[in-house]
């Protein structure tokens, strides 16, 4: 017999954290799914069944991968025994909140499927921890230095087209100053401060940026030295997030040139916390990482 908790979905309001975050509220209401399946005892296959579709459309749903269609939300609910009316409806109406296109839809014509989704649940994260050894992070980038990644990472894109993926960063940005924001946590490592990207002036105004950016409360900057091996040598980029509903997984994203992967089994993602806490150990501190930024700001407003 199912616990009350699991027999009845959330009540029709969307706690105040996830307002305008439609890809946090789908991840809830998918953990809530896979919670009534499990508690009703039914199998991936089965629930697929019912809506028309497969084991893994089912896994989709449940990591808030894919929109819900009403109708098969209504399907899986009956199935799990959530017969009252008001709580059937509450929960749908939260499907219909779920369903609505966030702001990063309108980048749709430089926007890849494969980033649509990081871009989905970086918005949603409660905290975010990024390994970057090569880049200045997307996050923390500035206008011109994004520019010139644009350049050098899109060769054949016609100039409106760097801009329009120029502007879509610069959007992704504006989240982690609003009130309710994101904890960013950032391992850099020395290669991607030093790195060329730009003329001198674009790489001193990213580095005072990176500075102002890092003294946010919601913002740690911590510098990984040359000489730091280990977890270093062997790991490419790779970002953590974590979000605040209990029920949903933490997620490793890995970014590749055309495609990414996106790892959520317990398995694959304590071994990238694990990875992450030892560069932030071996790491200059957060105080030390500036002074380090201030004295290569000075190296690039010396002599050419």
């Amino acid at each position: 017999m199912m616990a009350q908790e699991d027999r009845v979905p959330y009540r029709g309001r969307v706690p105040a954290q996830w307002r305008g975050k439609s890809t946090m509220l789908r991840m809830a209401l998918g953990a809530r799914l896979r919670r009534l399946r499990e508690a009703s005892g039914v199998t991936r296959e089965a629930a697929g069944y019912v809506i028309r579709g497969s084991s893994s459309k089912i896994s989709r749903m449940e990591l808030g991968r894919v929109g819900f269609k009403e109708r098969d939300v209504a399907d899986l609910l009956t199935f799990y025994g959530v017969s009252g009316e008001q709580e059937r409806e509450a929960f749908l109406a939260l499907v219909r909140q779920a369903n609505a296109p966030g702001w990063w839809h309108e980048y749709g014509d430089v926007l890849p499927g494969w980033f649509e989704t990081y871009v989905g649940l970086e918005q949603a994260a409660s905290v975010i921890r990024v390994y970057e050894p090569t880049l200045v992070p997307g996050l923390l980038q500035t206008e011109d230095y994004a520019r010139a990644v644009m350049q050098l990472r899109h060769v054949q894109a016609c100039a409106s087209d760097v801009e329009r993926r120029v502007a879509l960063r610069m959007a992704r940005q504006q989240f982690l100053t609003r009130p309710d924001a994101p904890d960013l946590w950032v391992a850099l490592d020395e290669a991607a401060v030093c790195r060329p990207v730009g003329s001198r002036a674009v790489r001193r105004v990213q580095l005072q940026h990176l500075i102002e950016m890092a003294q946010r409360p919601n913002i740690t900057l911590q510098v990984v030295p040359w000489q730091v091996g280990g977890p270093a040598a062997v790991s490419g980029p790779f970002t953590i997030l974590r979000f605040a509903e209990p029920a949903v997984a933490d997620v490793v994203y890995l970014e590749h040139l055309a495609s990414a992967c996106y790892l959520e089994k317990e398995r694959d993602t304590v071994s990238y916390l694990a990875l992450m806490d030892g560069l932030c150990v071996e790491a200059k501190s957060a105080e030390a990482s500036l002074g380090f930024l201030r004295r290569i700001i000075e190296d690039l407003s010396g002599n050419p």
